[in-house]
């Protein structure tokens, strides 16, 4: 694929669309510059915007920054434009996750450009979700979204999804008795509302990123864990509501057969297609990444029964509120053009 000049107004509508990703703690780690001589986009981690307690070897930076990436996929094929991906193309410079050609359309631009609906209809919901069950011709669409990425997405039975929910609950209880991760966590929480449309300049949250009050979703008043991080621990919020929480939550596990940086930029792929699938087809969805932030936790979280080596991430699946859009730094802040 030949490359293709790309002026700043697009470099600028696509980055826009790629910042829309999800990522830990809606730390937005990610840093773009264009070379607009050859068209070819960086994708750059920020280690200024890593977890050093909860992600020191930025497995789940990797996750958020190639949700990213592929998010800039689906921009540039809405747009008319091909995408040429290496991932980790120097190995003497490991925050340069990946380039990006931008060309011609490729075979693949049909069915890229037809999430770009869902790219800011996709939000993380920490409600509550209906009962009712997900169609398995809808799941067996997720399972292709992920293995067209290079993944695996597996659904586990119930006994196993009592499994990871015993290991969020205890991933919590490990979170309480840590003051450092619980340092962190709250550096990336805020008590104020994000923006909607009825909050003023003057109420709204002047950050850029993080956790706004507005997405926290109600605290659980059922005996058991809420399968979503509650982030109103860190910041308590007045008049906060209470819910119950669904009692078997619809789970979905994304794993790689190893477990290298390369695994992780090919898994936040991989995620990011399986929740802009989901949310074009009615899902509501969240994730839930407490237990594989700890080591110890992190291997039982997968499926004995599948062949899933190393999870990267649970995904809760349902139908419900979509939830609370989450602030994004403006694309001047992660762009640069030379």
């Amino acid at each position: 694929m030949s490359a293709s000049h790309v002026d700043a107004d697009t470099a600028a509508r696509l980055v826009a669309d790629a910042v829309t990703a999800p990522s830990m703690h809606n730390a937005q780690p990610w840093r773009f510059l264009l070379h607009s001589a050859t068209g070819t986009l960086e994708l750059r981690g920020d280690p200024e915007r890593a977890m050093t307690r909860t992600d020191p070897d930025h497995r789940a930076l990797h996750l958020g920054c190639s949700a990213a990436l592929f998010n800039l996929r689906v921009s540039a094929a809405w747009n008319g434009l091909g995408t040429q991906v290496a991932l980790l193309p120097d190995a003497g410079d490991p925050w340069l996750l990946a380039t990006v050609a931008l060309g011609p359309p490729t075979e693949e631009n049909h069915e890229l450009a037809a999430l770009h609906d869902a790219l800011r209809r996709r939000h993380t919901s920490r409600h509550p979700f209906g009962d009712e069950r997900i169609a398995p011709a809808l799941l067996d669409g997720l399972r292709a979204a992920a293995r067209l990425e290079g993944c695996r997405l597996t659904v586990p039975d119930s006994w196993h999804t009592e499994t990871v929910l015993a290991l969020v609950r205890d991933a919590e209880h490990r979170e309480e008795m840590d003051p450092l991760v619980r340092a962190e966590t709250a550096s990336w929480t805020t008590g104020a509302p994000g923006p909607s449309p009825t909050t003023t300049t003057a109420t709204a949250t002047a950050r850029g990123d993080g956790i706004p009050a507005a997405a926290f979703g109600p605290r659980s008043s059922g005996a058991a864990t809420a399968p979503v991080r509650d982030f109103g621990r860190a910041h308590p919020v007045p008049g906060r509501g209470w819910a119950v929480f669904e009692k078997h939550p619809q789970l979905a596990l994304l794993g790689t057969p190893t477990d290298t940086p390369a695994d992780w930029l090919r898994a936040g792929q991989a995620l990011e297609r399986v929740l802009l699938r989901a949310t074009a087809d009615g899902l509501a969805t969240s994730m839930t990444s407490q237990p594989l932030e700890w080591p110890e936790l992190r291997w039982t979280v997968r499926d004995p029964l599948a062949s899933v080596g190393h999870v990267q991430m649970v995904v809760r699946l349902g139908y419900g509120p979509s939830g609370a859009a989450t602030p994004r730094r403006p694309v001047t802040e992660v762009l640069e053009i030379r």
